[in-house]
Formats: C-alpha cells, structure tokens, sequence
C-alpha cells in the first residue's frame, strides 16, 4: 500500500501562550518528533511537513527527517490554506494519505496501524486499491470525530481537481457517501494539546 502523510504544523499557538504546538515535549521528544517517527514506523513513503508561524524553528526539526517541508507564506487564512499546500506538494501515485494534526500527543505507531487495517479492510471491499476506490475514514470516539482522517488517492486527486478550491472537510461534507466511522474507544484519537491548562494536564498524566 502506498501511503503518505501531510502533517500540519503552521499554527500560530495563539491560546496556548502564542508558541508552536509541533515543538511542545512529551517524555523528551517533541510532537513533531513524535509524529515523525510514528509515520516513519507505518511505512509511510512521503511525508510532508506544513510550516507557518515560527517556521524557522520548526524547519529546523523538520529537516532532520527525509521528509519534504512545504511553508505557508499566508498562514493567518488558517487551516485550509495548509491542508491544500501540502496536498498539492504530495507526489507520485498514493493510494491513501493520512492528514495529520500536529496538537495530537498521543497519535502514534499502534493508532496509525489501526486506521490503515481499517482502511486496506475498506479498499478491499470496494474492489481493491487496483480499482482505486473513494474511501474517506475518520476515527469516532463515543460519538465524537477524531483525527487522523485517511483520504484514498482517488479522493485526494478529485480534491485537487476542484474547480472551488476545496479544502478537504469541505469534500467530505459535500460527500458524505464516502465517509466510513472507525468507532472506537481510543481516547487518543480526541485528544488535543489547545490550552495551557491542557499541556499541564498532559505532564501530569505522563510518566
């Protein structure tokens, strides 16, 4: 299967004190490290990294990866600006890509390996990846959507062929027909750093 990975990192950290949430620690590596070496793990053959505000310092952890960083010149238009850059950076012909948030501490190895099963399951079912069916796949917790969301290739090139311009949520909602739920009780999946009050929660419950 091959796969890639957009990790979004271009934020400004505007409620967490105005710092990169990427760069924040957990047990000694940062966020970016962490999700790095995670999508490293899965067999993920591209990775492209979006940077924004503080994109010096997050480039320079960046580049020690074989990934491929893509800046956001314009980052204050937020998120969607991001997610199309680094579509649009990836390459070659994929048949799933992972769009990754860089504010998720506890997304690694075993949650990326859960929703790459569930989606070859899916893929498999529609015919195989041959047959290059439209799969989107977000993981659910008690009713609430998660992320990593997993967009098959043939998703994402109908995304770039948009004459709108869409960003990815705005495909998926115009297409409810190709989302599948991954139910689970992996609070992992809900689980985001926006706050100070979060951060200090996370120490406190990690060893």
């Amino acid at each position: 299967m091959r796969i890639g990975a957009v990790l979004l990192a271009a934020g400004q950290g505007s409620r967490i004190g105005g710092s990169p949430k990427a760069l924040l620690q957990l047990q000694g590596l940062s966020f970016l490290e962490h999700h790095l070496g995670a999508l490293n793990a899965v067999g993920v053959s591209q990775v492209v990294v979006v940077t924004g505000f503080y994109y010096q310092s997050v480039e320079t952890i960046a580049q020690q990866f074989p990934i491929q960083v893509v800046r956001n010149s314009t980052p204050e238009l937020g998120q969607a600006s991001s997610v199309r850059l680094g579509i649009e950076a990836l390459g070659g012909e994929l048949d799933v890509i992972i769009m990754m948030l860089c504010d998720q501490p506890f997304i690694g190895r075993a949650e990326l390996a859960l929703l790459l099963a569930e989606f070859r399951q899916l893929a498999n079912l529609k015919g195989g990846l041959s047959s290059a069916p439209e799969i989107i796949l977000i993981p659910e917790v008690a009713g609430q959507r998660g992320n990593p969301t997993l967009f098959s290739g043939a998703v994402m090139r109908a995304i770039l062929a948009s004459t709108e311009q869409l960003s990815c949520r705005q495909y998926a909602d115009l297409h409810p027909e190709l989302i599948t739920f991954l139910k689970t009780n992996n609070a992992h999946f809900v689980i985001d750093i926006d706050t100070p009050e979060d951060l200090h929660l996370l120490t406190q419950k990690t060893p």
